[in-house]
């Protein structure tokens, strides 16, 4: 991979803000809450709105969202590849911003996939399509019939177990406890996940995502341009994008997130960092195995360790690598795209701001996937050079 200019810190996220409410908002459409998020993010910043001259978005057009807000913008991106499409807008501009293509992006989320309010719609799958002729026909339909089958693979070839799959959503709980604006905070047990209502073996209830309502927003510019805004700026040290197969039944290996595995390996070639070096994991929960997918993909640990790392609660307050925690889309909120939760909750602990606040965090990785493993998104950020 050869990278013409250095992209290393040279962009930095200056404003980050969620809605003012998330989890059940039934008076807010999905443009309002991007609206909400964009407007809480400029105040964040310290921005005027004539400043921002590059607006991305999925789920809404990035021109909608744009005239929405009263906004000409000279640079935009639409790319919607799912729950991690924001991961790759903060790829994008990193590029955009660092050739000059803009001064100010401002990346937005809203989406009301508890309340149905303004959003895109669900479009079903043409029959003449891939997984319309090789999925549906067999019933994989739908996230919790499909998400699922991968792990079904990892427990044959590994000897993963439903405890080990129950425990990411214990440890997840553990820390929506400490964060007041979880929807679900009361402590769970691996007994309590077991027992709830089995979705799509072996994936109970409380392993699956929340529906929620709500958004979020990110502001970036150079990291020349932050150091004289108020809030500190937390730099962009790598990203990276993959992809892999346009559904299940085409991954080479159920066993192998590939597209994770791609865009982690760049965003750590980007960020000359290995995983020894961060110090906080936000990994997409749109259901208990997904983070342990992640976590495998990534290089945190082998294949087939990802099972024993959450049962031993190494992910759970007090452990040695903290994931998600905000709460996860698992017990934080799931809006359908949870990406953008995800940087969020890396923003606020680089800045020392968060309700689970880690101490001493220095780096920290986000990572998004899109699709059923189709896709993926990494950005590695820090607070310091």
């Amino acid at each position: 991979m050869t990278v013409p200019v250095e992209l290393r810190g040279a962009v930095a996220v200056v404003g980050a803000a969620e809605t003012d409410r998330i989890g059940v908002v039934p008076d807010m459409s999905a443009i309002q809450l991007h609206a909400n998020a964009a407007r809480n993010a400029l105040r964040d910043a310290g921005l005027d709105k004539g400043q921002i001259d590059g607006v991305a978005s999925a789920g809404m057009s990035p021109v909608a969202v744009a005239d929405y807000l009263g906004i000409e913008p000279s640079y935009v991106d639409g790319t919607s590849i799912g729950g991690g499409s924001f991961m790759l807008h903060v790829a994008h501009a990193v590029a955009a911003l660092t050739v000059g293509y803009c001064n100010y992006v401002l990346i937005t989320h809203g989406e009301s996939g508890r309340s149905r309010l303004g959003g895109e719609g669900w479009a079903g799958l043409p029959p003449t399509s891939a997984e319309g002729q090789f999925e549906v026909p067999y019933g994989a339909l739908g996230a919790a019939s499909t998400f699922t089958v991968p792990i079904v693979g990892h427990m044959a070839k590994y000897g993963t177990t439903e405890e080990q799959i129950a425990s990411v959503a214990v440890a997840t709980r553990a820390w929506a406890a400490r964060n007041s604006r979880a929807m679900k905070r009361a402590p769970i047990t691996v007994e309590d996940v077991l027992t709830s209502r089995l979705v799509a073996w072996p994936i109970h209830l409380l392993e699956c995502c929340l529906v929620t309502d709500g958004g979020g927003a990110l502001i970036l510019t150079t990291a020349e341009r932050a150091r004289d805004l108020s809030r500190p700026p937390v730099y962009i040290l790598g990203t990276g994008e993959g992809v892999e197969n346009v559904g299940i039944s085409t991954m080479r290996d159920l066993t192998d997130a590939r597209a994770s595995r791609r865009s982690g390996e760049r965003a750590f070639r980007l960020a000359g960092l290995g995983p020894a070096d961060v110090d906080h994991l936000m990994l997409y929960d749109a259901f208990a195995h997904t983070p342990m997918f992640a976590l495998e993909a990534l290089g945190f640990v082998k294949p087939g360790e990802s099972g024993p790392f959450f049962a031993e609660g190494r992910s759970a307050p007090g452990g040695d690598l903290p994931v998600n925690t905000n709460g996860g889309g698992l017990s934080y909120t799931h809006t359908g795209r949870l990406g953008m939760f995800a940087m969020q909750e890396s923003v606020r602990q680089l800045r020392g701001e968060a309700e689970a606040q880690v101490p001493g965090i220095r780096t920290s990785l986000a990572h998004g996937i899109a699709h059923f493993f189709s896709a993926a998104g990494t950005v590695i950020m820090s607070n310091q050079l």
